[in-house]
């Protein structure tokens, strides 16, 4: 897996300070790598393509409380 910034991407909504966010990897095929903004050469979660979307859809419904 790429450390670059093109293979990373984090939300819109997470402002321009760069702090305090997750980042989300493209391209890889069997998981979906997360990783805290904070410490980028930090440990990743790597996460079930489908436990990704389940979360994504939470966070999108109010679900998940910050």
């Amino acid at each position: 897996m790429r450390n670059t910034p093109e293979a990373w991407r984090k939300s819109s909504y997470s402002g321009g300070s760069g702090g305090n966010c997750l980042e989300v990897a493209v391209g890889h095929p069997t998981a979906v790598p997360v990783r805290d903004s904070k410490n980028p050469r930090g440990p990743k979660l790597m996460l079930r393509p489908e436990a990704w979307s389940a979360f994504v859809q939470a966070v999108a419904a109010q679900e998940v409380r910050t």
